[in-house]
């Protein structure tokens, strides 16, 4: 079984610290640790910071085995053009109907190890009055949040875009983590 490990606390890898299929070994090395494999791999990460058990708890619920991630994390526009193809207009009730729909889905925790939300969905509650986060989190699925703005056009380019969202990010990210965000999409 090749094994890979990390365990500098640098966000930040050269690609030489990088070794595939080898046991790479760096200075820093911290208590938390998560192992995730499957039949070919193993991967190791070590944290270090007032968030490493938490990095690995998130880690080893995301990766387990069985259940993946749920991307929930559709715009307003997009979620719109879903509720108009069954003759329903595009507003925040709505929106939060159908949202609510996907995470009390019975057995959803079974099968979904995490669900990548779109911003207005984490704020959001359901129509039951329960809030989404709480929803997931009590099916063991870590909630995570799309963090980027979307495209916009670029310009002077030949009709290419760039997407949005590095002003801001730190703050909004610390808002996300503040509401039950626990990863985050870019």
């Amino acid at each position: 079984m090749a094994s890979t490990s990390l365990l500098k606390a640098s966000p930040v890898l050269d690609k030489s610290e990088w070794v595939k299929g080898q046991r790479v070994l760096f200075r820093q090395p911290s208590s938390a640790a998560v192992v995730l494999r499957n039949r070919a791999t193993s991967l190791t990460v070590r944290a270090a910071s007032s968030y490493a058990d938490e990095l690995v708890k998130t880690a080893k619920t995301i990766a387990s085995p069985g259940r993946g991630i749920l991307a929930m994390d559709e715009s307003n526009a997009t979620c719109g053009k879903r509720l108009d193809s069954i003759g329903l207009e595009n507003t925040e009730a709505n929106r939060q109907a159908y949202r609510t729909l996907l995470v009390s889905a019975p057995g959803l925790g079974q099968y979904i190890s995490g669900a990548i939300l779109f911003e207005e969905t984490l704020y959001q509650s359901t129509t039951e009055g329960k809030k989404m986060v709480d929803v997931l989190v009590e099916q063991n699925i870590v909630p995570g949040i799309k963090v980027d703005k979307g495209l916009v056009p670029l310009v002077g380019s030949n009709n290419e875009s760039w997407c949005q969202g590095l002003d801001g990010l730190s703050s909004r990210t610390a808002a996300y983590y503040q509401q039950g965000a626990r990863f985050a999409k870019w």
